[in-house]
């Protein structure tokens, strides 16, 4: 006997994925339905060989699903999600509503599946932000050795961490720059974003950080240990999907590069391409579909006693976002749930 699953938000660039991936890992479900907003009402979507029509979220029962896995945005998940929950289906929510509520686990299974377990106080379990989600794997296995004491990340985040309107803007700006008077003015983001960078993600704070850049650090602080001490900068670079960081490590004990690389390419949901030489690394381009977060670029920072470098980077409709809410399902079906 396997599962009944409602994917919300299923005409979306992540939940279409959370679609895929189901099929893709052959998660032991008996239903699988598709829901989306009454004016995407009809829409086809793929799951695997099938195609599904996509039915009203606002007139859906949830009664006798087991889970639902939520890709609409925290608005609309604040009216949904206590209706699913409620029903007793489990919600694991891609949006940032419930990631820093006490009450509702914030898991990444290669991290810390055990915080499943205390999906029951609200019925719900959070999936963390996209640039978090990948270099808490990475993070792990390393302070599981040495005690990370503190991180300094910089990310280059692609638009698709904005949506379909961002992959459009940069489509047409890039188009533009090439046609004289088919330029096309920012609309998603404050500035251009084809052949720039843009060093703001989510709004400015009091202290002169942004919200993705908070998120980075009280995500990976509930995630991994509350004692880790995380700095980030979070850009927005003219990439269409896959998000890479630069990531700098302070460890409480000496880990010297070689016996890093070792444990990362021992550890789960982690692949090790790092050769000293032209092309020996990974780029988004090239982690594009697949499951694995890539860490190349390992090496010593001389200038403190115990510190590393390293370069990560992932799928961020994957693991960022629908490869890690299938994953979620996956661990709570092993430990609660236990059907199949």
């Amino acid at each position: 006997m396997g599962y009944k699953v409602a994917v919300v938000g299923a005409t979306g660039n992540v939940g279409r994925e959370m679609l895929n991936i189901l099929a893709e890992r052959q998660f032991p479900a008996d239903e699988v339905v598709a829901l989306a907003s009454r004016r995407s009402l009809g829409t086809e979507v793929s799951y695997g060989d099938e195609t599904l029509k996509t039915k009203d979220l606002d007139a859906f029962d949830f009664t006798g699903f087991d889970m639902a896995l939520f890709a609409i945005g925290s608005d609309a998940t604040k009216t949904y999600a206590p209706k699913a929950a409620a029903a007793g289906c489990v919600v694991i929510d891609n949006s940032s509503l419930y990631r820093y509520d006490p009450d509702v686990p914030l898991v990444v299974p290669e991290v810390n599946p055990q915080a499943v377990d205390g999906y029951a106080k609200k019925n719900i379990i959070a999936n963390p932000n996209c640039s978090t989600a990948q270099m808490v794997v990475a993070l792990k296995p390393l302070h599981d050795r040495a005690g990370i004491k503190r991180v300094v990340v910089s990310t280059y985040q692609s638009v698709s961490g904005s949506g379909k309107d961002a992959i459009d803007e940069l489509w047409n700006q890039t188009k533009g720059v090439y046609v004289p008077g088919q330029e096309v003015e920012p609309s998603v983001y404050p500035k251009q974003i084809a052949f720039n960078v843009i060093p703001h993600i989510d709004v400015f704070l009091d202290d002169g950080s942004t919200k993705e850049e908070w998120k980075m650090v009280a995500e990976t602080k509930k995630i991994v240990d509350p004692s880790i001490k995380v700095t980030a900068t979070c850009v927005r670079v003219p990439v269409f999907v896959g998000h890479a960081e630069s990531i700098n490590i302070e460890t409480e004990d000496f880990l010297d590069d070689d016996e890093a690389r070792d444990i990362l390419r021992e550890a789960p949901g982690l692949m090790v391409v790092d050769k000293r030489e032209d092309g020996g690394y990974v780029t988004p381009v090239e982690c594009v579909g697949d499951f694995a977060t890539f860490i190349s670029r390992i090496r010593q920072d001389s200038t403190i006693d115990n510190g590393l470098n390293f370069w990560c980077v992932s799928d961020n409709l994957r693991k960022g976002a629908a490869l890690n809410a299938v994953q979620i399902a996956e661990t709570l079906g092993v430990r609660v749930l236990k059907k199949g």
